[in-house]
C-alpha cells in the first residue's frame, strides 16, 4: 500500500510584532511533525510565543542541498513539514525556492499560509504607484554589476522594490543617485518592530543622513 504523501507548507511569520501572526499559522505550526527554519534560534523564539512543541531543524543557504533530501523524504514518508523563514514569507530572497521547487517536481501539494511579507509592507505604505511594480531584491554586491543593474531598471519606468543590508546602504543609495538623479525614495527599516522607521527623501539627504547616522536594520527601498 503506498503512503500517502505529506504536505509542504509556506508559513508566513512575522516580519517585527510577533503578533502579526495569523491563526491558522499557529496551528499549521503546531500540528505539523516538523519544521524547516531558515535560524532554529530565531524561529525557537516565535515558537516558545506561541506555546508551539514542533521539533525544528535548520534549513538555510549553505545546507540547502543536503538537508532539502532529509526533508523530501520526510515529505515522502507521509509527514507534514512547515517552511518558515527568519521573518515574512518564505521563498522570497531565501533558499526557500529550493525545497518548494523539490515538492513540486516530486508531486508533493504545497500550500501556501500567507501573512507578513516586507516588501508589501513596505510598498503599501511608501506612497508610491503599486498598479505596476517589481520587486528586485538585492542587487549585485560587484559596484559595475550594481550600476547596470540600476541602469536596467531605470528603463522599465515602474516603481522598484529593493532590499539592502546596511553596511551596503549608502553605496547603494550613492549609485542610485549617480543613474536616477536626485528621486524621492521612500525607506523602511525595522517593520513593525519597536525602532520602525518610514523615511520618504530625496536621495541626497538620505545619503547625507546615513553618513552621519549609523544604518541599523534590514532595509526596503521604494523607488
Amino acid at each position: 500500500m503506498l503512503t500517502q504523501k505529506g504536505t509542504l507548507y509556506i508559513v508566513s511569520t512575522p516580519i517585527g510584532n510577533l503578533k502579526d501572526i495569523t491563526f491558522r499559522a499557529v496551528e499549521i505550526l503546531k500540528s505539523v511533525s516538523l519544521i524547516a527554519a531558515e535560524d532554529t534560534r530565531r524561529t525557537k523564539i516565535l515558537l516558545d510565543h506561541y506555546g508551539i512543541q514542533t521539533p525544528a531543524t535548520s534549513y538555510y543557504e549553505y545546507n540547502k542541498i543536503r538537508k532539502a533530501d532529509y526533508l523530501l523524504r520526510v515529505l515522502q514518508e507521509g509527514r507534514d513539514v512547515a517552511m518558515v523563514s527568519d521573518a515574512g514569507t518564505p521563498g522570497i530572497s531565501d533558499p526557500g525556492y529550493n525545497i518548494i521547487s523539490l515538492a513540486i517536481d516530486n508531486s508533493i501539494p504545497v500550500v501556501a499560509i500567507p501573512g507578513a511579507c516586507a516588501l508589501i509592507a513596505a510598498l503599501a505604505v511608501s506612497g508610491k504607484p503599486t498598479n505596476k511594480f517589481l520587486y528586485e531584491g538585492f542587487l549585485p554586491i560587484k559596484p559595475i554589476k550594481r550600476i547596470n543593474r540600476l541602469r536596467e531598471l531605470k528603463e522599465l519606468n515602474i516603481t522598484i522594490v529593493l532590499y539592502e543590508s546596511p553596511h551596503r546602504l549608502v553605496k547603494t543609495l550613492n549609485d542610485i543617485l549617480s543613474v536616477f538623479g536626485d528621486v524621492e525614495i521612500a525607506l523602511s527599516r525595522e517593520l513593525t518592530k519597536k525602532f520602525e522607521e518610514i523615511r520618504r527623501d530625496k536621495t541626497a539627504d538620505l545619503i547625507e543622513h546615513f553618513t552621519t547616522h549609523k544604518p541599523l536594520g534590514e532595509f526596503t527601498l521604494v523607488i
